[in-house]
């Protein structure tokens, strides 16, 4: 027996459920497979920029996004090594929007409370423990087959979505090159509920920490501060993930030996990774697996989100108004890949280099350049409007 539905995504994180749902509320029916026995649960993405929340607050979910999350104005570029900071306000923009604050919330909140939604709507299905593991397409539509804990199901659709995260199978079906590069170095996660906030003098919510020896990016979440720092080649995951590693990273952040508690300690590789083609047929990619990149700047998961509501609109157009698939979709394709590249992956990798940036205990170039930024009012809201998203949404806008 084969399950059909108009729409089969793969894949249960935000990028996935926050896709289902929007197609579902315009009445398409559409079917998450998910291979997980719940939405996947891990300390990577916990930022959500303003462009992201207006999306959020159209599909009628904001306020129970807000209720789990903090709302974080400033975020501040801070030298380690002299403890002098660089601050931005995102207020500055509350003429063009209602959240001019990023939501510090994780991922997987967001992924949790749509899946609920999508299970309960009349056009909308989330499948879990569901992992795809072939896929076939013809002129009319796709067949996919998933192994479930009992069986290989089977469900056909007009349209795939791939949301399945960086090793997406989907596209590996599909043969599309993951042009790129990985970083040597592994990034390591951390998060506690020890008030760093009381031992840093005026710490905002969100800080990016540069130090050529160690740089570290400072995140707060409801109830946790989670903390990245980068690792070196030659350190083994079990070092890495020792109390002995633990005590150095919050000695270098506080000064002190203090015993501080952690609840979780996550190691990944990271990657700067664009997929040749966003397009294979009636197979769409979106998310990490259509591109990957550094998490500095919380621009990863914002841009999958941007992803699915640039795809969700077109394919709404192709299903209910007629309108010719290949010129949509290929539109789609040329718009988001083409933004992820010039925009997303640039700016990520710049935001490493200035962490990594060399200072002699003094200030680095690049926190000279954002001291003259911040004291120029048209160059500082100008940044404020790349760091949010918003230029690469005109300029996804913009792309024919």
């Amino acid at each position: 027996m084969t399950t059909r539905t108009r729409v089969i995504i793969a894949g249960a994180g935000p990028v996935g459920v926050v896709a289902a749902y929007r197609l579902a509320q315009w009445g398409i029916d559409t079917i998450v497979l998910e291979a997980g026995a719940d939405c996947p649960e891990d300390m990577r993405a916990s930022t959500f920029h303003p462009p992201s929340l207006e999306m959020m607050s159209e599909l009628g979910i904001f306020e129970e996004l807000a209720a789990v999350g903090l709302k974080a104005p400033l975020y501040q570029y801070r030298n380690r090594a002299t403890g002098n900071a660089v601050e931005l306000d995102l207020s500055e923009l509350a003429d063009m929007t209602a959240h001019p604050y990023r939501l510090q919330c994780e991922q997987w909140k967001l992924s949790r409370l749509v899946s609920a939604k999508l299970a309960a709507h009349p056009h909308g299905d989330v499948r879990f423990q569901h992992r795809l593991v072939s896929i076939e397409q013809d002129a009319s539509g796709v067949t996919v087959h998933a192994e479930t804990p009992l069986a290989i199901e089977s469900f056909r659709a007009d349209y795939l979505i791939a949301a399945d995260g960086a090793s997406s199978t989907v596209r590996k079906w599909t043969g599309i090159e993951f042009e790129g590069f990985t970083y040597p170095e592994r990034f390591l996660t951390l998060s506690t509920d020890y008030a760093i906030e009381q031992q840093i003098p005026n710490l905002a919510n969100v800080n990016y920490v540069a130090d050529a020896e160690e740089w570290c990016v400072l995140l707060r979440v409801p109830g946790l501060w989670r903390v990245l720092v980068p690792s070196a080649e030659v350190e083994s995951d079990a070092f890495l993930t020792s109390d002995a590693k633990k005590n150095a990273v919050f000695r270098g952040l506080l000064g002190d030996d203090i015993d501080v508690q952690t609840y979780h300690r996550t190691l990944y590789r990271v990657h700067q990774r664009v997929a040749k083609s966003f397009r294979h047929g009636r197979v769409l990619l979106a998310g990490d697996a259509a591109h990957l990149n550094n998490p500095l700047g919380g621009f990863g998961m914002n841009s999958g989100l941007h992803d699915a509501w640039n795809l969700t609109e077109k394919l709404r157009r192709v299903l209910f108004e007629d309108a010719d698939a290949d010129v949509q979709l290929d539109h789609y394709d040329r718009q988001r890949r083409t933004v992820t590249r010039d925009f997303v992956q640039a700016q990520t990798i710049a935001n490493k280099q200035m962490l990594e940036a060399e200072g002699a205990g003094g200030k680095t170039v690049q926190e000279l350049k954002l001291e003259a930024l911040v004291a120029d009012p048209v160059a500082r809201r100008e940044y404020l409007l790349k760091q949010a998203m918003f230029r690469s949404l005109e300029d996804e806008a913009a792309i024919a």
